[in-house]
């Protein structure tokens, strides 16, 4: 399998999103294949981004490839990758893996047994795999991050993206589909197959 370098994420967030489908990622060896993204972008008013560089998202601002951490609602840590050219402000939030590696830990920190509940979840996805605020600005291609490329092309649905209030009609929310480990599954009115 092919890791994916910086040049990956040099491009349009969307594309990067779609095409992380099938990827797998790993945290200090526990991790699994990437099936739930979606993409922000530094125009979409539900980005992060939106207004401009603050000391929560300048991530967002800085280098492609790097990991993206915030809290979201002070509880759970949600993990993305910067994507685009430095400086654009963009990212894709990872909602969901489909468990393979360090099950035993991901267990551990979830307090869970059932595979399907382990990384559902942009919040539950980060806790299974141990990220926090202290991998906020890392390198996405260097030690304890392993990215590596999907082996052919899963198909893909798209769909818009969950738990936002502002621009809920854009299509930026990617999944394997009919994966059993999506943190929602996708509508099949409107559902569309990319790949």
């Amino acid at each position: 399998m092919t890791s994916l370098a910086q040049d990956f994420f040099s491009r349009d967030v969307a594309a990067v999103a779609r095409d992380l489908i099938g990827a797998t990622l790993l945290f200090d060896g526990v991790g699994g294949e990437i099936v739930e993204t979606e993409a922000y972008d530094r125009e979409d008013p539900a980005s992060h981004s939106f207004s401009g560089p603050t000391p929560r998202n300048a991530v967002m601002f800085g280098p492609p490839g790097h990991a993206y951490v915030y809290l979201s609602y002070g509880i759970h840590w949600c993990l993305n990758f910067v994507c685009g050219p430095q400086g654009h402000g963009a990212a894709v939030l990872l909602r969901a893996l489909r468990p393979i590696r360090g099950l035993e830990h991901m267990r551990e920190r979830r307090g869970v047994v059932g595979e399907r509940l382990l990384c559902a979840g942009p919040g539950r996805l980060a806790q299974a795999l141990g990220i926090t605020r202290q991998q906020n600005g890392h390198a996405l291609d260097a030690p304890p991050f392993q990215l590596l490329a999907a082996n052919g092309g899963p198909p893909v649905a798209a769909g818009t993206r969950i738990g936002i209030r502002k621009a809920t009609e854009t299509p930026w929310r990617f999944g394997l589909a009919d994966s059993p480990y999506l943190s929602r599954p996708f509508p099949s009115p409107g559902q569309r197959a990319l790949r």
